[in-house]
Parts: structure tokens; C-alpha cells; sequence
């Protein structure tokens, strides 16, 4: 499937031409954009994994290091009139060290441009441009920031002789044309979505093998390593392992951001990324300060009643998936009565706000409806109190916990995030600076609920969104709740040992809805059954 860069390259103007000063559309417009290069660890030669920048990539489907694309129109109005990429020639030293590039004659056929060249004729080619376009506008990202690659210096200076250059527009216009997606880019969005789904999965029957006990063959661990059909999953980094091993078998070269791996009380922290840890044993308890070489080699020990939350999405040519799964480790592949009954609650947070989805609702209405869910759920639990508690009255009604804001102790981050290209997808278009969307006949309740939030627009047709909701009971977070009239300390001590739940799919917003694109299930039973053995 050849990367629809025309396409883009027409939706990225029109989104240029609502962004310009009316006297500044009708000139010529070139925009001038630098690939990515090949990273190296350090001060050294050594080659890090390559990822081409987004937006680069948006308007050249080039994952190409070391590359450039030029695209020239008569207006900001009007089609784009040509669209060319210039990548590196390989040259004889290279040849030795790694793949070369392709030719640009083999490169013209797998790219959506109007011709290919190589680099060395970039210059050339500017100032044709230039030439051709008098009083144009030359378009960049923002020059000199370290977030993006930047164009050589020098041909910025000779640009300034021919055209106005400015970087004020372009990354604003490529974010607003990226934030809701054609069919080739959710095709592609749904398909690492699929392998990503494929792999926690595969690490839940990985967990579910060793509740059974697997067959290991004569001499495994001692004589010669444990193959692949042999491991088990006692530590997050080899829960990481095999998911990220999953993504590769299938295909996907990049993960779309660093796993999240955490068991038990790590759990609760959000982008908690060390992975590191070993799972919670027993007979002790199951807090980091009192797990730490307990046991000598060989003694009994047994896994404690845990969840392991797992975070993690493979890229599918450049785009991402993000999808989170919280398991149960220990007590035979069965949550905890009080995990279950968090993991049931952020179940049903999810579950309500996927059946709301639809284009012109605002994401503030989705971010309220977890958080009165949660209120309603911890007041069945006795986590709040309610109104008909000994001793209490309206102040503890619903309206009166939300307004207070204390379940944002527990429910700290945004519901969701545009999801493309970029796990957290165009900040600048999803959470604009200058925002009139907000307050405009939707409830709101209190602030503290938005203050994370990294999506806060209308839905639109066409947009990938993430819905997660999560509780957590982090120590550091808890303060508020400490001291809160509306929190029964009793019970919250029941569940501070569950650590954390999130569960995260992806949706594409249709005309009439939502669909989701995540494949991997949630529910209960199938969780249980799966982490158990059974099935």
C-alpha cells in the first residue's frame, strides 16, 4: 500500500491557507522539510534504532535518514504543483556498514511524490523554486529546536534572498491536518493495534502456562538455556520481553513508546518504565521496601495475590497503538476480591464512556462521566461514604464528592489522547493554547478533573482517540484523600495494596460512533480464564 503523501500534502495547505493572514494565501507557498537522521549512542559510531519524525513522514511516506522534501504550490488555496523528495546517495564507504539507500529511480516507484532526487541536488532545486515563485512564503518547522530536524543553515540564508521564510505556520497546520486520520492511515493504526493485542495476550497465556506448570525439557536451565515454550514470567523486564518479542515476530520493528510493565504497587504509578522488579512473593508483604532478597536460593516462596499492569503498543509503519491490560498474578490466575472489584469499576467507567462516543461530543463530557462513575462506585464499595452512612448526610451525596474534586486523587490523568503517528498525537491541534471549545454547555465539575487532560475538543469523524480510565492508590497521590471527610479510612487500608488498574483501547470515531479498534478482551472471566490456565 503506497503512503498517500499527496493526499496529505493537499490537507497540510489547506490546513496552511486557515491558519495565514488572508494577504498572505494568494502568494506562492514552498514548504521545506528535513527527515531525521541516523542517531548514535553518545560520542560514538555506534547506530541507535531509527524512527523517522513524523511530520516528515506524514508528507513523504520516506523512512529514509538523512532526507528532504520540497513541496511548492501556486497558493495556499490551490493544489500542491509539485511534491519531491531528495534522499541520500549511497556512497562505496557505506556500502560496508550498512543496507545503502535506495537509488532514486527505485525510490520514484514505492513513494506518492512527483520525482526523487538526491540530496546534493537540493539546493539546485530551491533555487529553482524560488526562481519560479517570486514572493513566495518558505515554510519550516521551528528553526532551531531541538524537537525537530532541522534544515542546513546555509540553505536557509540563501531561501531568505528569494522568499519570505518563516516557522510560524507549518507545524500548526501539519498538527490540525493530522488530527483526524484517512483510511490508509487507520488501516495502518489498525493493524499494530491488532499485533499489539496478539502480544498481551500472549503474555497473559505465558502467566496462565505457569499457574499450570509447564513441561520443561531434560537438562532446561542447567544444561542449556530454557527455550521460548519453556519460560515463565516472574519479573516485569520478562513480561516486557515477550511482548515486545510477540511485536517483532509479526513484523513491528518500533514499540510506539516504552513498555509500562509494573506489578503490584508499582502499579499506581503512571509512566512508571523501569521494569525491573521482580513480581510481589510471600509469605511477606507485597510494598518494594519489604521485598528485596528475601529469600535465600532455594527456600519456599509463593506469589502473592498481585496485578501486573502492562502498558505497551507496537508501530505499524510509522504508526502506533496503545492499549493497556491490568492482570491478575498469584492466587491461581485470579484477582484479589479487592482488585476484582477496582478492575469491575474501571471496566465499567470504560464501558460508559465508549458507549457515549460520537462526533460533537466534547471530550470534557467523557473526562466527567469516569470521574462520576468512580464516585458512584467507590460509594458502593464504603470507599466514599454516602448520604446514608452513620453519621452523614448531603454533604456526602454524589454532587458533593464531585465537587469537592477528591476522586482526582484516584483518578489523576485524562481519559484519553489522540492517538496517529505519535502515541500522544499532535499536542498543538488536541489541546490548542487558545481553546473556545471549553465551558461551552458541557458540565464541568472541578477543575482538578482537567488538569492533565491531553485532548480537550469536540469528536470528530475520522479521529483515534484512546479511552483508559484507571484508579489508582499511590501513596504520593493519596494526600488529599488522607485527610478527606469523604473518604472511609478503613476501607481505603482494604485497597491500598491493589496498587493500580487501567484499561486502555483505541477508537476510531466513525459518522454515527465508535469503533474500537483494539482486539485483545477485558472482561472478567475471559481475564481470569486466560491468567489461570483455564482456557
Amino acid at each position: 500500500m503506497v503512503y498517500p503523501a499527496r493526499k496529505h500534502a493537499t490537507r497540510t495547505l489547506q490546513k496552511l491557507s486557515e491558519l495565514l493572514p488572508p494577504e498572505e494565501r494568494l502568494k506562492p507557498q514552498i514548504i521545506l522539510l528535513a527527515g531525521a537522521l541516523t542517531p548514535y549512542r553518545n560520542d560514538t559510531d555506534r547506530e541507535m534504532p531509527f524512527r523517522q519524525e513524523s511530520n516528515f513522514h506524514y508528507l513523504s511516506g520516506c523512512t529514509i535518514p538523512a532526507s528532504y522534501l520540497l513541496l511548492t504550490a501556486s497558493s495556499a488555496i490551490s493544489n500542491p504543483s509539485s511534491l519531491s523528495l531528495f534522499i541520500p546517495k549511497a556512497e562505496p564507504a557505506d556500502l560496508m556498514w550498512s543496507p545503502p539507500p535506495p537509488t532514486a529511480a527505485a525510490a520514484r516507484e514505492t513513494h506518492d511524490v512527483a520525482d526523487v532526487d538526491y540530496s546534493s541536488e537540493l539546493t539546485t532545486a530551491i533555487a529553482d523554486a524560488l526562481t519560479a515563485s517570486p514572493g513566495a512564503l518558505l515554510h519550516t518547522l521551528p528553526l532551531g529546536s531541538p524537537l525537530f530536524p532541522s534544515v542546513p543553515t546555509d540553505i536557509v540564508q540563501r531561501a531568505q534572498v528569494g522568499a519570505a521564510v518563516t516557522d510560524v505556520y507549518l507545524l500548526s497546520a501539519l498538527h490540525r491536518a493530522r488530527l483526524t486520520k484517512e483510511p490508509e492511515e487507520i488501516a495502518r493504526i489498525r493493524k499494530a493495534n491488532a499485533i499489539s493485542s496478539r502480544a498481551h495476550e500472549t503474555v497473559m497465556r505465558v502467566l496462565g502456562a505457569g499457574v499450570r506448570g509447564i513441561a520443561q525439557g531434560k537438562g532446561a536451565g542447567v544444561d542449556r538455556p530454557l527455550l521460548p515454550g519453556e519460560w515463565l514470567i516472574e519479573k516485569e523486564a520478562e513480561a516486557e520481553a515477550i511482548f515486545v518479542a510477540s511485536c517483532r515476530r509479526e513484523g513491528a520493528v518500533h514499540q510506539a513508546y516504552l513498555p509500562i510493565v509494573a506489578a503490584s504497587t508499582r502499579a499506581a504509578t503512571l509512566h512508571y518504565c523501569c521494569n525491573d522488579r521482580e513480581f510481589a512473593w510471600g509469605p511477606i508483604g507485597p510494598h518494594d521496601h519489604k521485598n528485596r532478597a528475601a529469600f535465600a536460593n532455594g527456600e519456599s516462596r509463593s506469589l502473592l495475590p498481585q496485578v501486573l499492569l502492562i502498558d505497551a503498543g507496537c508501530e505499524w509503519d510509522c504508526y502506533a497503538s496503545d492499549i493497556t491490560r491490568t492482570m491478575p498474578v498469584g492466587n491461581g490466575g485470579k484477582f484479589s476480591p479487592e482488585a476484582r472489584a477496582i478492575y469491575e469499576l474501571v471496566l465499567e467507567m470504560q464501558r460508559l464512556s465508549l458507549e457515549i462516543l460520537k462526533p460533537g461530543l466534547h471530550w470534557d463530557a467523557v473526562q466527567l462521566l469516569c470521574h462520576r462513575t468512580l464516585v458512584r462506585g467507590f460509594q458502593r464499595l464504603g470507599l466514599f461514604k454516602s448520604p446514608n452512612s452513620p453519621g452523614s448526610g448531603s454533604w456526602n451525596s454524589e454532587e458533593a464528592i464531585l465537587a469537592s474534586g477528591i476522586s482526582a486523587a484516584f483518578f489523576p490523568h485524562g481519559v484519553g489522547h489522540s492517538l496517529g503517528m505519535d502515541v500522544h498525537d499532535v499536542p498543538s491541534a488536541s489541546k490548542p493554547a487558545v481553546n473556545d471549545t471549553i465551558n461551552k454547555g458541557v458540565e464541568l465539575g472541578n477543575s482538578a478533573f482537567y488538569e492533565y487532560l491531553r485532548l480537550r475538543l469536540p469528536l470528530q469523524e475520522g479521529m483515534v482517540v484512546t479511552v483508559e480510565p484507571g484508579i489508582y492508590f499511590h501513596e504520593h497521590l493519596l494526600g488529599p484523600a488522607r485527610d478527606s471527610k469523604h473518604v472511609d479510612q478503613a476501607v481505603l487500608a482494604r485497597y491500598v495494596n491493589v496498587g493500580g488498574v487501567r484499561i486502555e483501547d483505541v477508537v476510531l470515531i466513525t459518522a454515527d460512533g465508535a469503533e474500537n479498534l483494539t482486539t485483545v478482551r477485558s472482561d472478567v472471566d475471559w481475564v481470569e480464564g486466560v491468567c489461570s490456565g483455564k482456557i
